[in-house]
This record gives C-alpha cells, sequence and structure tokens, in this order.
C-alpha cells in the first residue's frame, strides 16, 4: 500500500477500483437523472400518420397555385375533423375539410392551408394563398421511425427522454442502480445536533454535509451515526456499514491514540490502496477495499472531509451509477490577488468566481482553515494551485473547479476568456 500519492495517483487508484452496482427496472416517472442502462429503439413510427401541423383546411395544393387575397379560390367545406379522428370524407375537386392541429391528413388532401390565410363564407372556405405539396403536414415518422434507436445506454435521463420513452409506450425503464452509501462519523468529540455539547462537545457536522454530498451525486446514504473513539465502537461501525455498496467514514485516519480507522480496517480485511494524499486540506485519507467495496477513511476536519468527497467519492460514485461525466467542470479565472502556499501538495482554495467585463475573475472566500466550513458555504469553487508552485501572481490564471449548480444558472455560457477547460471526463 502506497501512504502519500498525488491527486491524479490516488484518483487513478480509487476509480480503476469502481463498478456499476447493477441495473433495476424503474417506472419513467421515476427515472429523472437516472442513468439509461438499455438501448432504446422505436416499435412505431412518430407521428404514425400524416397529420396536419396547423389548424386550418386539409386542402388538393393543385387547384391553389393561383390563390391570392385578391383573388381568392372558394372551396366547399365538406366536413370538420378534430383531433384524434379520421376523416369520413375524402377530399376531391372544389372541396376541403377542416381540420384541427394533430388530426391525420384525409385522403386525397396534401396539404394544409392555415385558418388565418382564409376566409369563411357560409359553407365556403376563401383559400387567400398558394401552398406547396406536404406545407403544413407533418409526415408519418417525421419524428421517430419504427426501428430507429432513439436512446443510447449511458445517456442521463431528461425531461425529453422521458418524454420520449412516453411516447414509445414505456412505462418502465431499465436504468444502472443508485448505490447505498454508509456515512460513519468517529470521534468522543461528537454528538448529534440535538446532543449534549458541554465539556467541548461539539457537532456530527460531517455526517450532514456528507449525506447531502451523496444524495447530491444521485445516490443513497444510510447514516450509521457516530462510532466512539474505541476500537469495539469503530469496528461495529464498520461491520454495520458491510451492507452497503460503498462505505464512508469521517474522522479517526491520522496517527494519533484514538485514530482506529486504518487498523479496524486491516483487521476486517480490507485491502488497502492508499492512506495518505499529498492534498490540502484531506492530506489524511484512507481507500481500500472491503469485502469487494469501496471504502474511504475521510478526514475528520470540515473541509477536509467535504473536498476530499469532491476530489474522490463523488467521482466514483458517478461512475458506479454509469454516468460518462464524472467530473466538476473546470473554468479558467483570473486572480483577484496573489497566493501562496508551501509548495509539496496540491491545494484546493475554497474560492468565489465572478463574471467580470473580460471573462472570470476569481478570490478567495478568506480563511482557508480546514476546520472553517463557512469556506465551503461561500464558495461556489475550488482554486486547484498545483503542487509544485509556490506563488500565483494577481492577474494570472488558474484552474477553478465548480461546486456550485447554480453558477451555470446564473452566468450561463462564457467567451474564450472564462471557457470551461476541463471536465476530467
Amino acid at each position: 500500500m502506497k501512504q502519500s500519492i498525488t491527486v491524479g495517483e490516488a484518483r487513478e487508484i480509487v476509480l480503476g477500483d469502481v463498478h456499476p452496482v447493477g441495473t433495476e427496472k424503474i417506472p419513467i416517472p421515476e427515472s429523472l437523472g437516472r442513468v439509461l442502462a438499455e438501448t432504446v429503439t422505436s416499435p412505431w413510427d412518430i407521428p404514425p400518420v400524416d397529420n396536419s401541423a396547423m389548424d386550418g383546411f386539409a386542402v388538393r395544393a393543385a387547384e391553389l397555385v393561383r390563390a391570392s387575397p385578391e383573388h381568392p379560390v372558394s372551396l366547399e367545406v365538406i366536413e370538420e375533423l378534430p383531433a384524434g379522428r379520421i376523416a369520413k370524407r375524402s377530399v376531391g375537386e372544389g372541396t376541403a375539410i377542416r381540420i384541427m392541429t394533430g388530426a391525420p391528413i384525409p385522403a386525397g388532401a396534401d396539404a394544409v392551408v392555415r385558418m388565418e390565410d382564409s376566409r369563411s363564407e357560409g359553407s365556403l372556405a376563401l383559400m387567400q394563398v398558394a401552398v406547396q405539396r406536404g406545407e403544413h403536414v407533418r409526415r408519418a415518422g417525421e419524428d421517430v421511425q419504427r426501428g430507429q434507436t432513439v436512446l443510447e445506454t449511458g445517456i442521463m435521463l431528461t425531461p425529453a427522454a422521458i418524454g420520449m420513452l412516453a411516447s414509445l409506450g414505456r412505462a418502465f425503464v431499465r436504468v444502472n442502480q443508485q448505490p447505498r452509501v454508509a456515512v460513519l462519523s468517529t470521534g468522543d468529540e461528537l454528538v448529534d445536533v440535538d446532543g449534549d455539547r458541554r465539556d467541548g462537545k461539539i457537532i456530527a457536522s460531517n455526517t450532514y454535509s456528507l449525506a447531502a454530498q451523496v444524495r447530491e451525486c444521485g445516490a443513497i446514504p444510510v447514516v450509521l451515526g457516530i462510532a466512539a473513539d474505541t476500537r469495539e465502537a469503530v469496528e461495529a461501525g464498520f461491520r454495520e456499514a458491510m451492507t452497503c455498496d460503498v462505505i464512508l467514514s469521517s474522522g479517526g485516519v491520522s496517527v494519533g491514540d484514538y485514530d482506529f480507522v486504518n487498523d479496524v480496517l486491516r483487521h476486517l480485511g480490507s485491502e488497502m490502496k492508499f492512506w495518505r494524499v499529498s492534498m490540502k486540506p484531506g492530506h489524511p485519507l484512507a481507500f481500500g477495499l472491503l469485502g469487494g467495496k469501496p471504502v474511504f477513511g475521510l478526514p475528520g476536519n470540515p473541509v477536509s472531509c467535504m473536498v476530499s468527497f469532491e476530489q474522490f467519492v463523488r467521482p466514483a460514485l458517478l461512475r458506479m451509477m454509469g454516468h460518462r461525466h464524472i467530473f466538476r467542470p473546470v473554468v479558467r479565472a483570473r486572480l483577484s490577488r496573489t497566493l501562496r502556499q508551501k509548495p509539496g501538495r496540491t491545494a484546493f482554495l475554497r474560492v468565489i468566481v465572478t463574471r467580470v467585463r473580460d471573462g472570470l475573475a476569481v478570490d478567495t472566500t478568506g480563511n482557508q482553515s480546514s476546520g472553517v466550513l463557512l469556506s465551503m458555504v461561500q464558495a461556489n469553487g475550488l482554486l486547484v494551485f498545483p503542487a509544485d508552485q509556490a506563488e500565483l501572481a494577481q492577474g494570472s490564471w488558474a484552474d477553478v473547479q465548480i461546486i456550485d449548480p447554480a453558477f451555470w444558472r446564473e452566468w450561463g455560457p462564457f467567451s474564450s476568456m472564462g471557457e470551461v477547460v476541463a471536465d476530467r471526463s
């Protein structure tokens, strides 16, 4: 087992050891955001027959070649045809059928004149425009043809895709399963939100932030609560966690006298892949396989825990659910101030990206301590400070992982001065 490795090496190891957990068939109303696990082909043409794209009159185009507002062509209206009905009569010389949008084109007709391009006089309709054959007609199979592949395996189901499934008569669809993710916090100093905070106790915020991050990915969090700082309690927590597909623990992965996570995992037969990552925050981070299931020992500090999740757990969960794009998008932004660090570890700084006239600007949220959770609350991005650099000068460009989905709704697409440079997928 490697002890301290780079972020890239750690990510490669993690992603090499995670796989989809299986598939399931679910009702299509429940499939939004899920990843399709089958190829969907159409059993029929959509639309099934030629139909009208407009409210108007079904006509023979050849009869209207000279029609104009000054010289309208009079046609006898022999029937009214609503959507969902088949015409009882055919359109012949000198006749038309009033037709509604979506109604099948009657026999004999080959075009539709819009209602607004005509006027009525008793039982007659006066056509004021010439039309071409097929004008305002939606052809059978124009949208989808029978046997056509409509949805490919691996796409994420959107509202439009779900509507298409319904159009194909599909009440159920096969998707990749959502992994169940155990969330276990460790530490004698922790209490739940309604616990007794005397004697220096702190609320186990990691339980809630991790569960929320898991849920945001589309996976299912299984909160196991808090394990005390004893070998027995930690082992009991991990044994319960082994019923899930993925295991997350926070705290207890350092080298203190009460940090039992690594020892317990070894005792339970875990195949540990790495223990430390050359990053800040998040240096003490363990990853391995326990009973073939991915297990992450995340740091106990709130920011370290969340940042480590972003870099390793989130892409792992998305890959397990079959997503094609598993990394946060990265943008280039110009630094509002000079930033410095001690070289040796890749740093992930909590930052705020804003739009300026020439692209995007980025500044830190302030205090970058791994215990300052407010820095994550305020951030919409994580600036990647390369391990081999000591300084990033004011005005220079930096890579920023965008972690706030609302960022795109607020700022929209970017010019080349602030373009998305990678999503690492």
